[in-house]
């Protein structure tokens, strides 16, 4: 596996981690979260530009955090293999 995915999918997790901690405690809502995350996705402009797969994984990430994001603010946050399947489902 290439490292630079290991890391990604760190970052990933760690944003992942931050988010959930912030409603938590309270700061933001997961409503505020997630409408950060969709003005995110809908802000990549390139439609035109790139084939559908490039757009595809340009999408990933956010809508990974946005699953996490929905995850109750008691509970655990699942594990990135979890997250990762869950976004492929959502196709």
């Amino acid at each position: 596996m290439n490292v630079a995915n290991l890391q990604l999918e760190g970052l990933l997790m760690a944003i992942a981690a931050v988010n959930h901690l912030l409603v938590q405690k309270g700061v933001v809502s997961m409503q505020e979260i997630d409408a950060a995350l969709q003005a995110a996705e809908a802000s990549e402009n390139r439609s035109d530009e790139l084939p559908p797969s490039y757009r595809e994984a340009i999408a990933f990430p956010i809508r990974l955090l946005q699953l996490a994001n929905q995850c109750q603010p008691e509970a655990e946050l699942p594990p990135f293999s979890q997250l990762t399947k869950m976004v492929g489902q959502m196709r």
